[in-house]
């Protein structure tokens, strides 16, 4: 089983679409590789995410350390405008701890609800996403790739929307008891579509979280 080919957006769309058309003068950037890898918790070896102090000076982010077998690539280029380039970072690590959460097997990690607001359909998604995991008694390993993101702010600079395409091709699901690797024939169902809306948080300055959260799947606009 791969993560995300279950339906998850669907009733999300409209509630996304409201605040992502509210959004005005874009910034462009690609980003890859966000994939989920499967944590063999034996003989592999944690890669770090980044450093909790990386985009927000006084904030503790949570510490997220993935095993040798997972890996996630964003390539892309951060905007030149302060605030959309944190808005970006922030996006990347929401995936990236949805990922964690079904690395540690557990449906409420702390650092999905970091950095998600609570009660929005971006932190119900990523809840959904790890249960469906620790449900199925599956794990990720391979690598996820992002690309082409795009970040548009409101005039106001307080709210964003995030976007950026996801190459699965190279990551599988994984069996937590016996280490089976879930391997799937390549198909357009390797390629997904995100749009997320970012909102700055009101209890720790710098942070950025997100609220909602639309996901397309077979998106092949974001083939290579």
């Amino acid at each position: 089983m791969k993560r995300r080919t279950l339906p998850a957006a669907a009733a999300l769309t409209a509630a996304a679409a409201l605040l992502l058309t509210a959004c005005g003068g874009g910034s462009d950037n690609s980003k890859a590789n966000d994939k989920i890898v499967g944590a063999d918790t034996g003989s592999a070896k944690p890669s770090a995410s980044p450093s909790t102090s990386d985009a927000a000076g006084d904030i503790k982010r949570p510490s997220m350390n993935f095993p040798s077998d997972f890996e996630m690539v964003f390539n892309d280029t951060k905007p030149s405008d302060t605030q959309a380039a944190a808005a970006l970072s922030d996006a990347e690590n929401f995936v990236r701890a949805v990922n964690y959460g079904i690395v540690q097997q557990d449906p409420e990690n702390a650092a999905y609800k970091f950095y998600s607001t609570p009660g929005g359909t971006a932190q119900a998604y990523a809840k959904k996403q790890i249960k469906q995991y620790v449900d199925g008694g599956w794990t990720v390993t391979g690598v996820q790739r992002y690309s082409r993101s795009k970040v548009d702010m409101t005039s106001d600079g307080n709210r964003a929307s995030v976007s950026f395409c996801d190459d699965d091709s190279k990551f599988y699901g994984k069996e937590v008891k016996s280490k089976k690797i879930l391997k799937t024939q390549p198909s357009d169902k390797d390629y997904y579509f995100f749009e997320i809306v970012m909102t700055t948080s009101k209890e720790a300055k710098g942070l950025w979280t997100a609220e909602d959260i639309e996901v397309q799947t077979e998106a092949t606009q974001c083939k290579a």
